[in-house]
């Protein structure tokens, strides 16, 4: 017989206990595995949001947000007024949302344009972003403000106040912000450096323009 069957013939509250803690064992490795699981799964999905905004003229809205700003439009989507009803979203009325993207991927900002017939919605005061509570801005950054600033022009939209101007002191230096105005009247700014054209040397510049 082997030295632990000996034991265990001597002691019979040991072979009774046994099993009971080798299940408390398991009962704890099973717990501990699954609050592991527990702890690698995100609690969120994406780490991006997606923007719904109700807009007074949709075609405006997505010319703007897409030659203006730079978003790309993809496949939208409708939804029908029983379920906007019990869902809350709406009083039974049916959505024909547009969907424009900023970048790619399934992580890409996603903002959802719609138009609601038959309604009459208020328009928000967006003199200045504390004239109104609630989301009161967009911000977007932007890797060169100049272009950022050039495709404004072109699009025809013009910019809030003096802009662009530097981040004040103590955020980040070279960095410029730039304020336009939506069709509807939202705000959103553009954050971003100011890509600089290289120099060019007296010589090569003299060499030019003697040339012309």
């Amino acid at each position: 017989m082997s030295l632990s069957a000996r034991m265990f013939s001597k002691s019979p509250s040991l072979a009774k206990c046994l099993p009971r803690a080798i299940a408390a064992a398991g009962l704890l490795a099973l717990l501990s595995a699954s609050s592991v699981r527990a702890e690698d799964k995100p609690e969120f999905a994406r780490p991006t949001i997606d923007l719904g905004m109700v807009v007074s003229d949709v075609g405006r809205s997505v010319k703007f947000y897409t030659e203006a700003i730079g978003f790309k439009e993809v496949q939208g989507f409708a939804v029908p007024g029983d379920f906007a009803g019990e869902a809350g979203l709406t009083y039974n009325k049916p959505l024909d949302v547009h969907v424009l993207v900023l970048g790619d991927g399934d992580g890409a900002t996603k903002l959802k344009l719609m138009q609601i017939k038959d309604t009459e919605s208020k328009k928000s005061d967006n003199e200045y972003i504390h004239s109104q509570l609630g989301y009161r801005y967009m911000t977007i950054f932007v890797s060169d403000t100049n272009a950022a600033v050039a495709r404004l022009k072109k699009a025809g939209a013009k910019t809030v106040a003096k802009h662009p101007v530097p981040l004040p002191k103590g955020l980040t230096e070279g960095v410029f912000l730039t304020v336009v105005r939506d069709p509807d009247g939202n705000l959103l700014e553009l954050v971003g450096p100011k890509e600089t054209k290289p120099r060019k040397s007296r010589a090569k510049a003299e060499k030019e323009k003697s040339d012309k």
